[in-house]
């Protein structure tokens, strides 16, 4: 086998090892990584709609209230809740694996009713009003979710139309009825602002960064391969292929073969130097024994 085809698997086994390692360590760091990616957008969807929530609650419902009066139709427009929904589905059409909703426990629309899961991490913040945040992962028939979730909590606004439902404005009593969304206390965990994406989300983004790393760890071994390659044909196995045809010329005696040139001080250069001493010496002993 030659040489260089020896240094070539040798390298190949040490490189193919270091990204194999490399590649183990990377996956769940990706993961993690991307992991964290996702919850972090997650949060900034949240503060969205939690500024939708308050702009509403601030500035377009005060506006209305008038006009919802004088017209005796509720509108929902005005509610902070709906306008954070609806928001957030307009925003939907750029981040579609994403969904929001205002689980709540007792709610005014039933589209926000909470289910078991939901109502499960509303009870959450209820033990732990000193919570403001919670994220987790739970199984769906589709497939693994990721969620993150902020309470809601009933504060003097909400009470408006939450109190008792003979406090509440008629006309969102004609739509909505009297049976839900009412008796609710001050201060009390009513809901949860919950987003919720598929782990596919995640995966995939930590799948793709993977692929390009393994891609470039691959790109930078090959050219790391073929350098080391040329450094090898340059610096060991020309020189070493020079000698082994000079000896083999001096082995069939033919003694008019020239001194090997001698480049630097290496171990090559070296052997080339005691390789010249060899032949010399040969040469002089041979004519000694012809003169004699």
């Amino acid at each position: 086998m030659r040489l260089l085809l020896k240094f070539n698997l040798i390298l190949i086994l040490v490189f193919g090892g270091g990204a194999a390692a490399a590649g183990y360590f990377a996956r769940s760091f990706l993961q993690q990584t991307a992991h964290d990616q996702v919850v972090q957008q997650a949060r900034l969807m949240m503060g969205s709609a939690g500024a939708m929530r308050t702009y509403t609650s601030k500035q377009v419902g005060p506006l209305l209230q008038e006009h919802q009066a004088r017209i005796d139709t509720f509108l929902a427009q005005t509610v902070p809740a709906y306008a954070a929904t609806e928001a957030f589905n307009y925003m939907r059409g750029d981040y579609p694996e994403y969904t929001y909703k205002e689980a709540t426990l007792n709610p005014t629309n039933l589209r926000d009713r909470a289910v078991d899961w939901e109502a499960d991490v509303i009870q959450v913040f209820r033990g732990h009003p000193e919570q403001k945040e919670f994220s987790g992962e739970r199984d769906t028939p589709a497939g693994r979710e990721l969620f993150l979730a902020k309470p809601i909590v009933a504060v003097g606004p909400c009470l408006r139309c939450h109190n008792t439902w003979q406090e509440a404005p008629p006309a969102m009593v004609r739509v909505y009825g009297k049976d839900n969304g009412f008796d609710w206390k001050m201060g009390d965990t009513v809901g949860a602002q919950i987003i919720s994406v598929p782990m596919s989300v995640p995966l995939g983004i930590a799948d793709r960064a993977f692929r390009s790393l393994m891609f470039s760890l691959g790109g930078i071994a090959l050219a790391t391969l073929l350098l080391l390659d040329l450094a090898i044909v340059t610096i060991v196995i020309r020189p070493v292929t020079r000698l082994s045809k000079a000896a083999d010329q001096i082995s069939k005696g033919d003694l008019s073969v020239p001194e090997l040139a001698i480049k630097g001080s290496d171990e090559i250069s070296q052997l080339a130097e005691s390789f010249n001493r060899m032949y010399l010496s040969l040469v002089k002993a041979i004519r000694m024994l012809e003169q004699e």
